[in-house]
């Protein structure tokens, strides 16, 4: 066999033979010295034969440099040392005997209808009977207070007044505004009681008073906010304390007791007529910007209920001619439609619904005086002028 032929017959390219002669006469030279023989292309430019034996992978030869100093075969060792994980056993599945498997149940995040317990409510969205029973159990308050002892009336204003004060300045301190809440309480109570004791001056005199130490309490809490609070708190004593002292003046004459339930009556004849044709018969909007509750069919309701109302009143009690009575329904139907809106633009302002949660069925004690408060000043000047 030559040198030009290989174990397996072949002969070797002419390149590999002018290497293999290169070789045997430079072996004289340094290791690693490649000499260049005429004739034949340089190793780093061959592109090896599909069957060569001594073809190089550039890909993995550059794979392999390209990584830092003994990384890969540090890596390659640790593949090696590492101990083949055998994969987990399989696990069989559970048996399904439908004589041992209990059914799956099957939970929602909504309860069943059956489930729930069954309010009644009105298409207002209050609870019917609770409202029902909680109006008549003021009625019966303020009947009882009246006719028993007249200044425990007088307790009962007092009580709602301190009440609907904490209710309102809570409401009002959801925005910006903060009114000093100590004396609104002390100035509002003393002048319903200065109502009582002393009349009509005694409750501007009172009111004026409450003004003044409301606007010196307020200096302590500095400029900022100063007018802000001082208007909010003006706001909240005209509006309960003083409203509130006509009811108590209501009960000074003889004939106080009937004047109050005269006042309060027709009130309620206000509430009760506009809400059932409301809800019978209500399509058109009153004030839908302030109240998509009231209707103009309600509030047709409401006045002949009112004028009816106060037409028997003043008839029977007062013994004086039924168109007094009719005017007196009709002041008092448009002041507690007005009130009632009046209050609901504060709680739309707000961003509330009611204004408490005192009185099931109606909300808080604000929420039913609404349209009791600026009645009380009207029925005591239509009172004081029709019966003296």
């Amino acid at each position: 066999m030559t040198g030009s032929e290989r174990v397996d017959g072949t002969a070797r390219p002419a390149w590999r033979r002018a290497q293999s002669l290169a070789d045997d006469g430079a072996s004289d030279r340094p290791t690693g010295h490649i000499p260049k023989v005429a004739g034949s292309r340089s190793t780093r430019h061959h592109r090896p034969e599909p069957g060569d034996a001594d073809a190089v992978d550039l890909k993995a030869l550059i794979a392999e440099y390209s990584q830092a100093p003994g990384a890969r075969r540090h890596r390659r060792a640790a593949v090696d040392d590492a101990p083949a994980v055998p994969p987990p056993p399989a696990v069989p599945p559970p048996p399904t005997d439908p004589a041992t498997t209990a059914p799956v149940a099957v939970i929602t995040d909504e309860p069943a209808v059956a489930d729930q317990p069954a309010t009644k409510t009105s298409r207002a969205g209050r609870n019917l009977p609770a409202a029902i029973g909680v109006g008549v159990g003021a009625g019966a308050l303020i009947i009882t207070s009246l006719f028993a002892y007249r200044p425990s009336f007088v307790g009962i204003v007092v009580l709602a007044v301190a009440y609907g004060i904490y209710e309102l300045v809570t409401a009002i301190r959801t925005v910006e505004a903060r009114p000093p809440i100590v004396p609104l309480l002390v100035g509002g109570v003393a002048m319903d009681i200065a109502a009582w004791y002393r009349g009509p001056g005694g409750l501007m005199i009172a009111l004026l008073v409450t003004v003044s130490g409301v606007a010196v309490w307020r200096l302590a809490d500095g400029a900022s906010g100063y007018l802000r609070d001082v208007s909010a708190s003006v706001l909240v004593l005209v509006y309960l304390p003083l409203l509130a002292g006509f009811a108590v003046l209501l009960t000074h004459p003889d004939d106080g007791a009937a004047r109050v339930l005269a006042f309060v009556g027709t009130v309620v004849c206000s509430d009760t007529g506009g809400y059932a044709t409301g809800v019978l018969f209500g399509k058109h909007p009153l004030a839908p910007v302030v109240s998509k509750g009231k209707t103009w069919e309600g509030f047709a309701g409401s006045v002949v209920a009112c004028c009816l109302c106060g037409s028997l009143i003043m008839v029977f009690t007062f013994h004086e001619a039924w168109w007094k009575g009719a005017l007196f329904g009709a002041a008092i139907v448009a002041t507690a439609t007005l009130g009632d809106l009046g209050e609901s633009m504060i709680k739309r302002d707000l961003g509330l619904k009611d204004m408490g949660k005192l009185l099931p069925g109606h909300g808080g004690v604000m929420d039913r005086l609404d349209s009791l408060l600026p009645c009380a000043a009207v029925a005591y000047l239509v009172l004081a002028a029709y019966v003296g």
